[in-house]
This record gives structure tokens, C-alpha cells and sequence, in this order.
């Protein structure tokens, strides 16, 4: 791959990860719940999440399911009641201390799979990846190195992306000082959440 080509494939893996999407969702609640540091395991997740999805579609597992109505559509309904749920769960919880020095329920473990099962239940990552990487893989060159180049690629900037998310969200939290309040953003973000559900459940692949 070369540098001019990679530099291309740089700016399109920024945009596709600035597109707002349920992990920049997840992103955000995590680092206004818990701040940035505390949201690292949530985008570590995700980013094992789609680190999946890049080497099943690398091995071209991804094509075998993007090929079947069934299995696509099994994984497509998953990610939405997981999203549901999400939002349900977001929109019920409770108002936490102004401070966060002493956060009650924090598991990073749980933190870390909720974040994986965002991305791994989501097809369209799936369809838009086989789209993707023939674009930009070069024919007469091993394969191998160019898939894995681009896939260090997407996740370095994700991560980034990610991380920006959760300190956007994460400076709300100064004005997060009344129960109402973060009633409110709660609210907000599992609307939020329920909305990246609607809008997984009207995929449909051309």
C-alpha cells in the first residue's frame, strides 16, 4: 500500500468514524457517567468489537454471512434488542453523586463486553467493511499486509474518535449537578440509544 493510497484510506476511516453511530452513543454515556479514564474499557471493547468484525471479513468469513438473508438478519435483530435493552437500562438510571471518586456499580469488565456486543451485533459494520477494503487493496500485492495495515488503521483512529467522544461528553458532567438534571441527560441518551436501535432495524443491504 502506498502512502498516497493509505493517506485516502486515513481521511475515510476519520469520517466513518465520526459518523455518529451507537458507539459514539455508548462512547458518550460512559464518559459522562464515569469520566474519560473510567470509559477506556467501554472503547477497549468496542474496539475488540470491530477488530472482529475487520478479521472476519479479512479471513472472508464476512462475505459468507453478508451472503445469507438469515444469518444477517439473526445478527441485525441481536444488536437491536441489545440496544433496546441499553436504552431501557440508560433511561431508567438512577442520579449519581455530583463526584466521581466513588462510583457505585462500576465494573470494567461489564463495561469492556458492552462495548464488544455494540459493535459485534452490528452487520452494517460488517456489509461496510466488504465494501470497503476492495477499494483500496492493491491486486497484485499480498493481501495480508494491506488488510491488516487498514485494519491497525480503523481502530487507531476509532480509538481517538472514541476517546474525544467520551471527553466531549465527559465535560457535561460539570452541569450534571442535580438529580433532575441527570435525569434528563439519562433520558437523552437512552432516547439515543433506542434511536440507533430504529435505525439498525431499517438496515436493509442494497
Amino acid at each position: 500500500m502506498t502512502l498516497t493510497v493509505w493517506l485516502t484510506f486515513l481521511v475515510a476511516a476519520v469520517f466513518i468514524s465520526i459518523s455518529p453511530g451507537a458507539g459514539a452513543v455508548n462512547s458518550m454515556s460512559s464518559g459522562l457517567r464515569y469520566g474519560v479514564r473510567k470509559s477506556l474499557p467501554t472503547i477497549a471493547g468496542q474496539q475488540f468489537g470491530y477488530g472482529a468484525q475487520i478479521v472476519l471479513v479479512g479471513a472472508g468469513l464476512g462475505a459468507i454471512v453478508a451472503s445469507s438473508n438469515n444469518a444477517l438478519a439473526v445478527i441485525k435483530w441481536i444488536g437491536v434488542v441489545y440496544l433496546i435493552w441499553l436504552g431501557i437500562q440508560k433511561w431508567r438510571e438512577p442520579p449519581i453523586e455530583a463526584s466521581r471518586a466513588d462510583l457505585s456499580g462500576f465494573s470494567p469488565r461489564q463495561q469492556f463486553w458492552n462495548g464488544a456486543l455494540v459493535n459485534l451485533t452490528n452487520p452494517k459494520a460488517t456489509i461496510f467493511l466488504i465494501a470497503l477494503f476492495p477499494q483500496f487493496l492493491v491486486a497484485g500485492a499480498p493481501h495480508g499486509p494491506q488488510l491488516a495495515t487498514m485494519g491497525a488503521t480503523l481502530i487507531f483512529v476509532d480509538i481517538l474518535v472514541m476517546v474525544g467522544y467520551a471527553i466531549l461528553a465527559s465535560q457535561l458532567f460539570r452541569f450534571m449537578t442535580t438529580p433532575a438534571r441527570q435525569r434528563q441527560m439519562n433520558r437523552v441518551f437512552g432516547g439515543l440509544f433506542v434511536t440507533a436501535a430504529v435505525a439498525l432495524a431499517s438496515f436493509k443491504r442494497a
